[in-house]
């Protein structure tokens, strides 16, 4: 194929980032936490839950549906994505119309967790196969578009739900979305055959340290221990961040006295942190290694967590808020290239969606373990404590992934001078 012919990788990170930036808007759900509440009685526990599905249906499709994405090409996932996202969203405004909680879970937990998943591996796997030079970068422009959303959709849903109500909120979005999603899938392919980008060749990748641990078949991955050691880590990761992210607005509110109206700006100023986050950290990787990376986050968020219960300032809190926004929103962002290093790209879309099964899981575990303790303590801060043990086990975690990444990089060396 003609160089003429390729398309444009940049163009292709902008669809990526198109997609993510819609259905990152799952991030500003505890914007919907207290008008539910308020509208139908509703306890956070029951509110929490949908968010808590559609996390989960993420995580599940992401599975599931990794063989999809492969077979038919990001353009078709990213189409099936926008048409499950949208009717969700959508549809969500119906269940409010109906003041049904049931209907509620289906549309936005169920149809909009599938479009989610869908819609994050798409555009992520396939990138990566067009940035083979810069894999961490390539990853987090996607995923950065995910981080960023809620600070785009969080005071546009706090603005429309004071002016138009709950229902037309969901409405007006569901047709935005879809749209966007649309639009952005169009330009999406993989690249062709045996395409390189200019000024890169892989067979002068001599050293061990800038090669694949392995090229192998998703199936394969699982019986390896770093398959198991990434699931843990990211499991962690989400559960104690996704947990402050779906309560951020009462916790700030609760915690530090922010007014509602703060407390919303909050949120939307977390999000471009979890951008920054995703950007900067997936970049940063490239160069100081992802296994590095990982140990980063959790040692910066061990003493945070242990001290979000007992701050009282309002700077601290926010500060803290941030940091704790980059580690989260990174973890996502360094994942598909860290998988790349350790399983190649040959089933990379597969391997990442068995991966986020562990997002589906931590998308239970973390908000309703957060809802619960406010249910029966009255406060939000009261789980922080328990994350922060949580944190100590990841740390473990990442540095036992080193030490075997080390050994068979040693394996790799001890078979080429033997060659």
């Amino acid at each position: 194929m003609s160089e003429r012919k390729v398309k444009n990788r940049w163009l292709i990170a902008l669809g990526a980032v198109g997609i993510h930036i819609s259905i990152g808007s799952v991030y500003a759900w505890s914007n919907f936490t207290g008008p539910l509440g308020e509208e139908f009685g509703w306890t956070s526990q029951q509110v929490q839950l949908t968010f808590s599905l559609a996390i989960l249906f993420l995580g599940l499709s992401a599975a599931f549906l990794g063989w999809f994405v492969e077979k038919y090409g990001p353009r078709v996932a990213g189409i099936t994505a926008a048409i499950f996202f949208g009717v969700g969203v959508f549809g969500s405004g119906f269940a409010i119309q109906l003041e049904s909680l049931w209907a509620l879970y289906f549309f936005y937990g169920v149809l909009g967790g599938i479009g989610l998943g869908v819609g994050y591996i798409a555009p992520v796997s396939t990138l990566v196969k067009w940035f083979p030079d810069r894999r961490g970068l390539a990853t987090g422009m996607a995923i950065m578009g995910f981080g960023f959303a809620a600070a785009i959709a969080s005071p546009v849903m706090d603005w429309l739900i004071g002016s138009v109500g709950i229902a037309m909120t969901f409405f007006i979005l569901g047709v935005s979305y879809f749209a966007i999603m649309i639009l952005s899938s169009l330009y999406l392919s993989r690249p062709p055959e045996g395409w390189t980008p200019k000024g890169y060749n892989p067979d002068e990748e001599k050293d061990v340290k800038s090669q694949d641990l392995a090229n192998i078949r998703a199936k394969e991955s699982l019986k390896t221990k770093r398959f198991y050691y990434l699931w843990i880590m990211l499991f962690i990761n989400i559960t104690c961040g996704i947990a402050v992210i779906s309560a951020a607005k009462p916790l700030a509110e609760n915690s530090v006295g922010m007014s509602a109206g703060a407390a919303a700006t909050l949120v939307g100023v977390m999000g471009v942190f979890n951008g920054l986050g995703r950007i900067g950290w997936a970049s940063a990787s490239d160069y100081i290694g992802r296994s590095n990376t990982y140990i980063i986050f959790f040692a910066l968020q061990i003493p945070l967590f242990m001290l979000l219960p007992i701050t009282t300032s309002v700077t601290l809190f926010v500060v803290f808020f941030g940091i704790i926004y980059t580690c989260y929103g990174g973890g996502f962002a360094t994942l598909p290239a860290f998988i790349g290093d350790l399983f190649g790209t040959k089933e990379l879309g597969a391997i990442h969606g068995y991966i986020l099964t562990a997002w589906a899981a931590a998308g239970l575990a973390g908000p309703q373990f957060a809802a619960i303790m406010n249910d029966l303590t009255g406060s939000y801060a009261n789980s922080m404590i328990y994350f922060g043990v949580l944190f100590i086990v990841a740390l473990v975690v990442s540095i036992l992934t080193k030490v075997d990444i080390k050994k068979k990089q040693s394996a790799m060396r001890e078979k080429q001078s033997n060659a």
